[in-house]
């Protein structure tokens, strides 16, 4: 099955009631913004239902029972699967994908051989320290990857599972609205704005994991969602009070105290800010469009 391009519509139309439909139906889809227009996705085996399920209810306004409706008669009973989303969200399962198969390489960074390869920082092994080399000499040696790389670390399988999930939820938000692309370079951003921020706070050190950059997709959802509302940025409100409430109890040090491990509490805030400013440009861009 792919997912195809089925419509094409200006920026002006109003997709949300439609959209709620193709939701109480159970049809996999998404919609993204290309320029000056929105494109609706769909598998390519559902596009001519959705084709004429639009034409007969472009408001969404319908009180549709599968059964009884020949015009639907094509659509699936259930929801979207995990493998659907997956490939309906290519970057977001991409990421976590390269998340599983870093934390198999450097044994979730019990490997310190291999744990080389990813940190911010080139180091080496001598005695029970750790010897770190100047990131000037790393970029010399053409080792750019590093600005990066540590987003993909995780130490443990409570870290790396608890940011999976949070990326899937937060990623395919804006894979979903905004596209696979944009997805990729804010993550690209989000983490090395936010590994150039540990690093400057807390100098030469390990420090690793997706973090940084899901409160960077947190400010970008937060502050886009709040100057131009749409579905797909919808985030229930307990979650951004969570997660900011989270920051707050890291910074005030009281989870190292307790033996839980070191926070990365620059890279969190690196994130955060970072993602609060793409939010503020891309909200402020897309409630201009539609005000046009």
């Amino acid at each position: 099955m792919k997912i195809i391009e089925v419509m094409r519509l200006p920026l002006s139309v109003d997709l949300s009631g439609f959209v709620h439909l193709l939701r109480r139906l159970q049809v996999p889809h998404r919609v993204s913004e290309e320029g000056e227009a929105q494109v609706l996705w769909a598998p390519d085996s559902l596009a001519e239902n959705v084709r004429e399920l639009y034409q007969r209810f472009p408001e969404g306004n319908a009180d549709l029972e599968l059964d009884a409706e020949p015009a639907v008669a094509g659509l699936p009973e259930k929801g979207p699967s995990l493998a659907e989303q997956a490939r309906a969200c290519k970057v977001t399962a991409g990421i976590l994908l390269l998340c599983l198969i870093v934390a198999g390489i450097t044994g979730l960074g019990e490997n310190l051989s291999t744990l080389g390869w990813f940190t911010f920082l080139d180091f080496h092994v001598q005695g029970d320290y750790l010897y770190f080399n100047p990131l000037a000499q790393s970029l010399d040696q053409g080792q750019w990857w590093r600005l990066v790389s540590p987003m993909l670390l995780h130490f443990g399988v409570l870290h790396l599972a608890m940011n999976g999930l949070w990326y899937w939820e937060l990623g395919k938000r804006i894979e979903l609205r905004q596209g696979p692309w944009l997805l990729l370079g804010l993550t690209l951003l989000f983490s090395l704005v936010s590994n150039l921020a540990q690093h400057l706070s807390s100098g030469p050190s390990l420090f690793g994991g997706l973090s940084g950059v899901l409160y960077g997709l947190l400010g970008h959802i937060w502050l886009y969602q709040w100057l131009a509302p749409n579905r797909h940025f919808s985030l229930p409100k307990g979650v951004l009070v969570m997660m900011l409430v989270w920051l707050v109890v890291c910074l005030t040090g009281v989870v190292g105290q307790l033996g839980l491990g070191q926070i990365a509490n620059a890279a969190h805030v690196g994130g955060l800010l970072i993602g609060c400013l793409t939010g503020l440009l891309g909200g402020a861009l897309a409630r201009r469009k539609l005000s046009a």
